[in-house]
Formats: structure tokens, sequence, C-alpha cells
């Protein structure tokens, strides 16, 4: 990104309202950005979230929307351009996950999670090449299980494995304006999004796969997200598993 530095900059984040993308936000609004935080049904966490950033004295609005709808999309980039003249980094934290065998896996289950996993973020990174200033960022989260071979994840990993072709494409597409495109597959996360489907015992076990025993945390993925978005706009079309050795390719 020109100048290397998030001041005066305007974010977008996807599902910006809690987790991972609520500190993004907050990381990005305590850096100089201003950022629009895009939440689904969090209102009071998207609200809190704001309300955090304006009383750091920071700039943020939050905007609602399903991104499983285009309009929504569109709506959400609308906000940046009318409200901050325009939009420099978009990252797409959104997602769903569920762990079921394929033998009990129905079509609406399967329906559901390729529109959230891929679809979305296929129509986020469309309209982020279209609205986003020279320059600029797109960060797409994957996740560290499309480098694994397990069981119960078809329609999750599955899912998400069309955004490394999405962001390979629109890295070319994108790259006569220096827009930056990458996906980021942070391992197993100690947060809620993870432990629904999980064991006591799996859970466990993902622990043990990792350096220090220990899940993925949200702080160790916001740096190497701000880092794409900054310093780090040379690396384009790439996916970087950040999962301390749980997974690897």
């Amino acid at each position: 990104m020109a100048g290397h530095m998030l001041k005066d900059k305007v974010a977008v984040v996807g599902g910006g309202e809690k987790n991972l993308g609520g500190l993004l936000s907050r990381t990005f609004a305590g850096a100089g950005a201003k950022v629009v935080v895009h939440y689904h049904t969090a209102d009071k966490e998207a609200e809190e979230t704001v309300q955090a950033i304006v009383e750091a004295g920071g700039q943020a609005v939050s905007v609602q929307g399903d991104l499983t709808d285009v309009a929504d999309v569109r709506r959400l980039f609308d906000t940046a351009v009318d409200t901050y003249g325009g939009a420099d980094v978009a990252v797409n934290t959104t997602g769903m996950v569920l762990r079921k065998p394929i033998l009990e896996t129905s079509e609406e289950e399967y329906d559901r999670m390729f529109g959230i996993n891929a679809k979305a973020g296929y129509f986020f990174i469309q309209e982020a090449g279209r609205r986003l200033n020279d320059h600029g960022a797109i960060i797409s989260l994957g996740t560290s299980l499309l480098a694994a071979f397990t069981d119960g994840y078809s329609t999750y990993a599955g899912g998400k494995a069309p955004l490394e072709h999405f962001t390979r494409a629109a890295a070319k597409e994108f790259a006569d304006r220096s827009i930056s495109v990458n996906v980021v597959a942070p391992g197993p996360m100690d947060t809620p999004f993870f432990y629904g489907q999980e064991t006591p015992e799996r859970v466990e076990f993902h622990r043990s796969q990792a350096m220090g025993n220990q899940l993925t945390h949200i702080e160790d993925i916001v740096p190497l997200i701000r880092f794409l978005a900054t310093e780090g706009g040379w690396v384009t079309g790439q996916t970087l598993l950040a999962n301390g050795g749980y997974t690897t390719r």
C-alpha cells in the first residue's frame, strides 16, 4: 500500500464486530484507519466495537448485511465510499463451520455452507476490486484445513477451498492497479466459532498439533493481516497458513 501506512486509509471489515474481526477493526482504527464494521446479526457487538473505536478517538461506522446477498455486499462498499470517500483495505473474516459426515449432510446444509464460505467470499472480492483505490489490499480468511487430510469438514474446508482460486485470479486481474489479494488461513482458533463443532477430546487433539500445545489465537492472526494491508503489498495471490505448525504444505 502506498506509504505502507493505515493512517487516513479506509478499511472495510466483513464480520468486523467480534472475535478476529472485532480485534482487527479496533487495531486498524488504532493505527489511524477509518473503519467500516460489517455485521450480520450481532448488532450489540457491532455497536460496542464502533463505540470503543470512537471513544479512543477513531472513526468507524457499522453496516448490517447478509454477504450471501450481492446487493448487501455492494451496499457495504457503498457505505465506505459515501461515508469516507473511498476504500483502501478490504478484509473478509466471515464464514461458517460445520463438522458433519458426508453421508449425513443435507442439500440445505451444503447450499448454506457454500453460500457463506464461497459465494460471499467471491462477491466480496469482486466488489472490493471494483471499489478499492489503487495500491489497496484484499484479504480473505481461509482455513488451515485446506492442508489437512481429515474427516468431517467436507463442506467447511470444501467451501473455503475456492477462495484460493478466486484469490489467484483476482491477484492477476487487479495487478495493474497494484491491488494485492491474499488468503490468510489460520489453524483452529480459540473462539466460539470453533468450539461449537468439537468435543473436548477433539479440542485437546487439535491443541496437541501446534506449537506450545495451544490453539491459534486471534492475536496471532491480526499482525499478519495488518502486514498484508501495509508493508506486505508485494505479497499477492498467496494462501498464508498461520497455525503454529498445525498443518503445512
